[in-house]
Protein backbone atom coordinates (compact mmCIF):
# COMPACT_ATOMS: atom_id res chain seq x y z
CA UNK A 1 0.00 0.00 0.00
CA UNK A 2 2.82 2.44 1.09
CA UNK A 3 4.35 1.61 -2.86
CA UNK A 4 1.41 2.45 -4.15
CA UNK A 5 0.53 5.41 -2.48
CA UNK A 6 4.28 6.77 -3.38
CA UNK A 7 3.72 6.04 -6.89
CA UNK A 8 0.66 8.22 -6.70
CA UNK A 9 2.04 10.77 -4.99
CA UNK A 10 4.83 10.89 -7.37
CA UNK A 11 2.39 11.40 -10.41
CA UNK A 12 0.92 14.29 -8.59
CA UNK A 13 4.08 16.96 -9.84
CA UNK A 14 3.08 20.33 -11.19
CA UNK A 15 4.10 20.05 -15.01
CA UNK A 16 3.39 22.75 -17.53
CA UNK A 17 1.87 22.88 -20.85
CA UNK A 18 1.23 25.24 -23.77
CA UNK A 19 -2.49 25.43 -25.24
CA UNK A 20 -0.85 24.26 -28.87
CA UNK A 21 0.46 20.93 -26.88
CA UNK A 22 -2.89 19.99 -25.36
CA UNK A 23 -4.82 21.31 -28.62
CA UNK A 24 -2.14 18.71 -30.40
CA UNK A 25 -3.49 15.94 -27.45
CA UNK A 26 -7.11 16.84 -27.75
CA UNK A 27 -7.24 16.59 -31.52
CA UNK A 28 -5.38 13.63 -31.67
CA UNK A 29 -7.84 11.89 -28.99
CA UNK A 30 -10.42 13.15 -31.28
CA UNK A 31 -9.10 11.09 -34.40
CA UNK A 32 -8.52 7.63 -31.78
CA UNK A 33 -12.18 8.77 -30.53
CA UNK A 34 -13.64 8.28 -34.12
CA UNK A 35 -12.05 5.20 -35.59
CA UNK A 36 -13.26 3.71 -31.87
CA UNK A 37 -16.97 5.38 -32.93
CA UNK A 38 -16.38 3.96 -36.29
CA UNK A 39 -15.18 0.26 -34.68
CA UNK A 40 -18.61 0.42 -32.64
CA UNK A 41 -20.71 1.16 -35.34
CA UNK A 42 -19.36 -1.85 -37.79
CA UNK A 43 -19.03 -4.45 -34.60
CA UNK A 44 -22.88 -4.95 -33.42
CA UNK A 45 -26.18 -2.32 -32.68
CA UNK A 46 -25.58 0.64 -32.13
CA UNK A 47 -26.58 3.98 -30.62
CA UNK A 48 -26.07 7.25 -33.24
CA UNK A 49 -25.53 9.84 -30.22
CA UNK A 50 -23.68 7.29 -28.22
CA UNK A 51 -21.37 6.71 -31.06
CA UNK A 52 -21.17 10.20 -31.91
CA UNK A 53 -20.19 10.99 -27.72
CA UNK A 54 -17.12 8.06 -28.50
CA UNK A 55 -15.66 10.61 -30.74
CA UNK A 56 -16.05 13.81 -28.42
CA UNK A 57 -15.48 11.93 -24.88
CA UNK A 58 -11.38 10.73 -25.72
CA UNK A 59 -10.77 14.72 -25.98
CA UNK A 60 -12.63 15.72 -23.08
CA UNK A 61 -11.17 12.95 -20.67
CA UNK A 62 -7.64 14.27 -22.01
CA UNK A 63 -8.27 18.08 -21.17
CA UNK A 64 -9.42 17.12 -18.12
CA UNK A 65 -6.71 15.52 -17.29
CA UNK A 66 -4.43 18.31 -18.53
CA UNK A 67 -6.62 20.85 -16.89
CA UNK A 68 -5.98 19.69 -13.48
CA UNK A 69 -2.04 19.83 -14.23
CA UNK A 70 -0.81 17.17 -13.29
CA UNK A 71 -2.94 16.36 -9.75
CA UNK A 72 -3.56 12.05 -11.26
CA UNK A 73 -5.96 11.58 -8.32
CA UNK A 74 -8.08 14.84 -9.13
CA UNK A 75 -7.92 13.96 -12.58
CA UNK A 76 -9.09 10.51 -12.56
CA UNK A 77 -12.12 10.86 -10.17
CA UNK A 78 -13.18 13.87 -12.07
CA UNK A 79 -13.34 11.98 -15.21
CA UNK A 80 -15.14 8.75 -13.52
CA UNK A 81 -17.19 10.78 -12.33
CA UNK A 82 -18.66 12.26 -16.19
CA UNK A 83 -18.37 8.11 -17.02
CA UNK A 84 -20.87 7.45 -14.70
CA UNK A 85 -23.52 9.96 -16.25
CA UNK A 86 -25.04 8.32 -19.01
CA UNK A 87 -25.66 4.67 -16.58
CA UNK A 88 -27.28 6.72 -14.07
CA UNK A 89 -30.04 8.01 -16.85
CA UNK A 90 -30.01 4.68 -19.12
CA UNK A 91 -28.90 0.99 -18.60
CA UNK A 92 -25.68 0.30 -20.19
CA UNK A 93 -25.69 -3.04 -22.31
CA UNK A 94 -21.77 -4.40 -21.19
CA UNK A 95 -20.43 -3.56 -24.97
CA UNK A 96 -21.06 -0.19 -24.17
CA UNK A 97 -19.23 0.01 -21.03
CA UNK A 98 -16.21 -1.53 -23.05
CA UNK A 99 -16.55 1.46 -25.13
CA UNK A 100 -16.13 4.15 -22.70
CA UNK A 101 -13.64 2.51 -20.74
CA UNK A 102 -11.69 2.00 -23.98
CA UNK A 103 -12.10 5.82 -24.46
CA UNK A 104 -10.97 6.72 -21.16
CA UNK A 105 -8.06 5.16 -21.62
CA UNK A 106 -6.81 6.32 -24.89
CA UNK A 107 -7.80 10.03 -23.52
CA UNK A 108 -5.78 9.30 -20.37
CA UNK A 109 -2.84 8.00 -22.46
CA UNK A 110 -3.06 11.33 -25.07
CA UNK A 111 -3.23 13.28 -21.60
CA UNK A 112 0.59 11.64 -20.74
CA UNK A 113 1.63 12.46 -23.79
CA UNK A 114 2.64 8.83 -24.67
CA UNK A 115 0.78 9.54 -28.30
CA UNK A 116 2.14 6.37 -29.69
CA UNK A 117 1.03 4.12 -26.89
CA UNK A 118 -2.18 5.97 -27.45
CA UNK A 119 -2.51 4.88 -31.28
CA UNK A 120 -1.29 1.11 -30.13
CA UNK A 121 -3.75 0.84 -27.88
CA UNK A 122 -6.61 2.29 -30.19
CA UNK A 123 -5.16 -0.59 -32.82
CA UNK A 124 -4.77 -3.27 -30.92
CA UNK A 125 -8.21 -2.99 -29.41
CA UNK A 126 -10.51 -2.12 -32.45
CA UNK A 127 -8.46 -4.83 -33.93
CA UNK A 128 -9.86 -7.26 -31.20
CA UNK A 129 -13.39 -6.15 -31.45
CA UNK A 130 -13.16 -6.76 -35.44
CA UNK A 131 -11.96 -10.35 -34.99
CA UNK A 132 -14.54 -11.01 -32.07
CA UNK A 133 -17.23 -9.80 -34.46
CA UNK A 134 -16.59 -11.28 -37.39
CA UNK A 135 -15.39 -14.64 -36.15
CA UNK A 136 -18.89 -14.46 -34.05
CA UNK A 137 -17.27 -15.80 -31.03
CA UNK A 138 -19.77 -17.04 -28.65
CA UNK A 139 -22.51 -15.81 -30.52
CA UNK A 140 -25.73 -17.73 -30.19
CA UNK A 141 -26.59 -20.37 -33.17
CA UNK A 142 -28.46 -18.59 -35.75
CA UNK A 143 -30.80 -21.21 -37.02
CA UNK A 144 -32.24 -21.50 -33.11
CA UNK A 145 -35.90 -19.84 -32.49
CA UNK A 146 -37.63 -18.64 -29.88
CA UNK A 147 -41.23 -19.85 -29.50
CA UNK A 148 -43.52 -18.45 -27.53
CA UNK A 149 -47.33 -20.26 -27.56
CA UNK A 150 -50.61 -19.29 -25.51
CA UNK A 151 -52.90 -21.94 -24.87
CA UNK A 152 -56.04 -22.16 -22.36
CA UNK A 153 -55.56 -23.40 -19.04
CA UNK A 154 -57.67 -26.20 -19.98
CA UNK A 155 -55.17 -27.72 -22.06
CA UNK A 156 -51.93 -29.51 -20.84
CA UNK A 157 -49.08 -28.39 -22.19
CA UNK A 158 -46.80 -31.40 -21.33
CA UNK A 159 -46.99 -32.99 -24.61
CA UNK A 160 -49.56 -30.93 -26.53
CA UNK A 161 -47.34 -29.67 -29.87
CA UNK A 162 -45.17 -32.56 -29.62
CA UNK A 163 -46.05 -34.34 -32.90
CA UNK A 164 -46.16 -31.31 -34.58
CA UNK A 165 -42.25 -30.58 -33.35
CA UNK A 166 -41.35 -33.88 -34.82
CA UNK A 167 -42.26 -33.01 -38.53
CA UNK A 168 -41.12 -29.27 -38.67
CA UNK A 169 -38.26 -29.48 -36.06
CA UNK A 170 -34.87 -30.58 -36.04
CA UNK A 171 -34.80 -29.95 -32.10
CA UNK A 172 -37.07 -28.59 -29.79
CA UNK A 173 -36.75 -27.89 -25.67
CA UNK A 174 -39.18 -26.38 -23.55
CA UNK A 175 -37.71 -23.52 -21.87
CA UNK A 176 -40.27 -22.09 -19.37
CA UNK A 177 -44.16 -21.40 -19.04
CA UNK A 178 -45.80 -18.86 -17.08
CA UNK A 179 -49.53 -17.85 -16.20
CA UNK A 180 -51.49 -14.97 -18.42
CA UNK A 181 -54.65 -12.98 -18.56
CA UNK A 182 -55.47 -13.21 -14.60
CA UNK A 183 -54.18 -17.03 -15.02
CA UNK A 184 -56.82 -17.71 -17.66
CA UNK A 185 -53.87 -19.00 -19.81
CA UNK A 186 -50.49 -20.08 -20.30
CA UNK A 187 -47.90 -18.89 -22.27
CA UNK A 188 -45.57 -21.78 -23.03
CA UNK A 189 -41.72 -20.39 -24.29
CA UNK A 190 -39.74 -23.25 -26.47
CA UNK A 191 -36.64 -23.13 -28.31
CA UNK A 192 -36.25 -24.75 -31.63
CA UNK A 193 -34.65 -25.28 -34.42
CA UNK A 194 -36.62 -25.58 -37.61
CA UNK A 195 -36.32 -28.41 -40.97
CA UNK A 196 -37.12 -25.71 -43.25
CA UNK A 197 -37.44 -21.84 -42.58
CA UNK A 198 -39.77 -22.02 -45.95
CA UNK A 199 -42.74 -24.05 -43.65
CA UNK A 200 -42.83 -21.67 -41.17
CA UNK A 201 -45.99 -20.20 -41.83
CA UNK A 202 -47.04 -23.64 -42.28
CA UNK A 203 -45.65 -25.21 -39.03
CA UNK A 204 -47.54 -21.65 -37.13
CA UNK A 205 -50.75 -22.41 -38.93
CA UNK A 206 -50.57 -26.13 -37.27
CA UNK A 207 -50.08 -24.55 -33.70
CA UNK A 208 -53.00 -21.77 -34.44
CA UNK A 209 -55.03 -25.20 -35.17
CA UNK A 210 -54.06 -26.63 -32.00
CA UNK A 211 -54.31 -23.74 -29.11
CA UNK A 212 -57.71 -22.12 -30.36
CA UNK A 213 -56.08 -19.41 -32.85
CA UNK A 214 -54.69 -18.06 -29.63
CA UNK A 215 -51.23 -15.73 -30.15
CA UNK A 216 -47.97 -17.45 -31.06
CA UNK A 217 -44.69 -15.85 -31.24
CA UNK A 218 -41.41 -17.26 -33.46
CA UNK A 219 -38.76 -15.31 -33.67
CA UNK A 220 -34.49 -15.40 -33.32
CA UNK A 221 -33.70 -15.51 -29.58
CA UNK A 222 -31.51 -12.14 -29.73
CA UNK A 223 -34.62 -10.29 -30.73
CA UNK A 224 -36.99 -11.83 -28.03
CA UNK A 225 -34.44 -11.04 -25.46
CA UNK A 226 -34.01 -7.35 -26.74
CA UNK A 227 -37.87 -7.05 -26.20
CA UNK A 228 -37.60 -7.97 -22.59
CA UNK A 229 -35.13 -6.04 -21.42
Amino acid sequence: MESILSAIQSTNVETTFTIADALMDAGLAAILGLIISFTYIKTGKNSKNFARTLIILPSLVCLVMLAVNGNFGTSLAVVGAFSLVRFRSLQGSSRDIGFIFFTMTVGIICAIGELPLALLVTAFICAIHMVLYYTNFAANDVDEKDLRVTIPENLDYSDIFDDIFERYTKSYKQVAVKTTNMGSMYEINYRIKLNDEKQEKSFIDEIRMRNGNLTVVCGRCDMNEAEEL
